[in-house]
């Protein structure tokens, strides 16, 4: 009896396991309807946000346009609240998150990656004049990032940034736009923030030279693109386009037009990914 109840209860582990794979219809829904519907933060240039005539622009949406196109797909874009990404995903509402999301191990545990497709830095920008020169000069100082960002993970795992601010929290804020302007206004005297936003947003400053980036480096990061965990064919579909648009050129020229440096990672990663 014991033997068959053994039996019995492996075939029933097989055919859940059948079920679970047949149940990935990430892939075919979005060829069905014939669109993929991207999240993304509208205000964290240059990966997406509003350009000055009020549609929607940035690196992230380039490539995710380019990728669309090559699936047969139409791109249809949808801004989110950073704070609510991963219930918008699991609600359905989205079919991914694709705006600069770095893969830590706590969302790891709640969306399936894609491939990581751009390295990015946690970084320290203060206003040149304010006299801070390292991360040893921000004891009692006002420190803010955007809420529900890795920034906030980042800053919990640094305590001698954490331990010497103001408080030992930071001013939290809808997005990195309105964290950038309230420190250009003094409002804040530091801003912890994603280098690829930071030195964008410096950039585009009629003089560059009013922000200072200080010496310390919190933490190396890598961005990937967020899916339903058990929408394994839509990631690996997605996956397969990026290497392509790599290999072929198309990645560079989509880069060169937002970033003078290249900080994209596919080539890197493409041989434990290519199918």
């Amino acid at each position: 009896m014991k033997k068959w109840i053994a039996i019995l209860i492996a075939v029933l582990a097989l055919l859940t396991c059948a079920a679970a794979l047949a149940e990935d219809t990430g892939l075919a829904d979005v060829l069905a309807k014939g669109q993929l519907v991207m999240g993304f933060d509208e205000e964290y240039p240059p990966m997406g946000f509003v350009g000055e005539d009020g549609t929607h622009v940035g690196f992230d949406i380039d490539l995710a346009r380019e990728v669309t196109s090559r699936l047969g797909v139409e791109l249809v874009l949808q801004p989110i609240s950073w704070d609510a990404k991963v219930m918008e995903l699991n609600a359905g509402n989205i079919d991914c998150i694709w705006s600069g999301m770095t893969m830590t191990d706590e969302l790891k545990q709640q969306v399936l990656f894609s491939m990581p497709y751009m390295a990015n830095e946690q970084i320290l920008i203060v206003r040149t004049d304010s006299g801070i020169a390292s991360a040893a000069d921000l004891a009692g100082k006002v420190l803010g990032t955007q809420a529900g960002s890795s920034s906030v993970t980042v800053l919990d795992a640094n305590p001698q940034v954490k331990d010497i601010i103001d408080g030992g929290a930071a001013a939290l804020y809808d997005d990195f736009v309105a964290a950038l302007m309230d420190l250009k206004l003094g409002g804040i005297d530091v801003l912890l923030v994603d280098s690829v936003v930071g030195n964008y947003y410096i950039s585009q400053q009629d003089d560059p030279s009013m922000f200072t980036v200080l010496p310390e480096v919190l933490e190396a990061e890598e961005y990937g693109i967020a899916f339903r965990q058990a929408e394994a064919t839509l990631a690996d579909a997605v996956n397969q386009q990026l290497i392509a648009i790599c290999e072929d050129g198309t990645l560079d020229t989509i880069r060169e037009k937002w970033f003078a440096n290249d900080v994209t990672i596919v080539a890197e990663y493409a041989p434990e990914y290519k199918k």
